[in-house]
């Protein structure tokens, strides 16, 4: 195959009038995820919780294969593998050591339920693959419904323990001391990123999760340390992935994981470099 025939593989827009159309449901799932993302992953860096991202994700692609294979909506068995695995590592990691043991202990018996699970099923392909990887234009009606039921609950919750959270976040010890209920915090938080991973795996798929929870706010604390402006540019950030991601995907028909992955990976290698000539700059000061 020669460079140009992976070039239009890869970006085709020859068709766009009438591709377009077909994934009006996933760019709007798409813009929902990145407002989801953004919000969240600030408090995933925050806390330290990158790891548990993978972790959750894990349990949730486990979730939606025993759904697939049971014949029951893969959304369901995703919220269910992602919460069980929330309510585990929140309960039982309250020291950072302690959750990524249980969360290196869950990730490998997630995915191998997971792959278990699909290698008995006998329907299409197609949708084995877009658990792990993500479909273009698999988000139908009812996705979305519950996407949006997922992203309001969560932005909710979110807006409603954000100050007390903000503070745990930051200094634990000192907020436990002032009376915040750091503990039940953490599980709440926990919780409220099962759900943003279970709702994440519909587009992205289950490997390339933390392309929406953790790189976009990763990179957005790389080029301020303004709390308000980091959330701005994280949201900013991740929406962009996803839905550049998206429609750089509809041409070449592929898995829409790599655009999303490809563009947020350049969004933080360029907020990297910014970072890098801004200490220098201030070096040559």
């Amino acid at each position: 195959m020669s460079f140009t025939d992976i070039w239009d593989q890869l970006f085709n827009f020859a068709d766009y009038d009438q591709l377009l159309p077909l994934v009006q449901n996933s760019l709007l799932a798409g813009a929902l995820l990145g407002l989801l993302g953004g919000f969240v992953g600030i408090f995933v860096i925050k806390r330290d919780l990158s790891f548990a991202v993978h972790g959750i994700s894990e349990l949730s692609f486990a979730g939606a294969s025993i759904a697939l294979l049971a014949g029951i909506d893969v959304v369901v068995g995703s919220i269910a593998g992602s919460l069980t695995a929330a309510l585990l590592i929140g309960a039982l990691g309250a020291k950072a050591k302690d959750r990524n043991s249980i969360i290196a202990v869950l990730m490998p018996f997630g995915l191998g339920l997971g792959i278990l699970a699909l290698s008995m099923y006998q329907g299409r392909a197609a949708n084995k693959f877009g658990l792990l990887t993500g479909q273009i234009v698999a988000v139908d009606e009812p996705q979305l419904l519950w996407l949006v039921g997922i992203s309001a609950t969560v932005l909710i919750v979110l807006a409603m323990i954000w100050r007390p959270l903000s503070f745990a976040s930051l200094d634990p010890e000192v907020a436990a001391a002032r009376g915040v209920p750091t503990r039940t915090l953490s599980i709440v938080f926990m919780l409220l990123l099962g759900l943003s991973v279970a709702a994440s795996v519909q587009v992205v798929g289950a490997l390339l999760v933390l392309s929406l929870l953790v790189t976009p706010a990763a990179a957005a604390i790389r080029v301020t340390t303004s709390p308000a402006l980091a959330v701005t540019l994280s949201v900013t950030f991740a929406v962009f992935s996803v839905v550049g991601g998206i429609i750089l995907a509809v041409g070449g028909g592929l898995p829409v994981s790599p655009y999303v992955t490809t563009v947020s990976f350049l969004i933080y290698l360029s907020c990297r470099l910014i970072e890098v000539m801004r200490n220098r700059a201030k070096g040559a000061n």
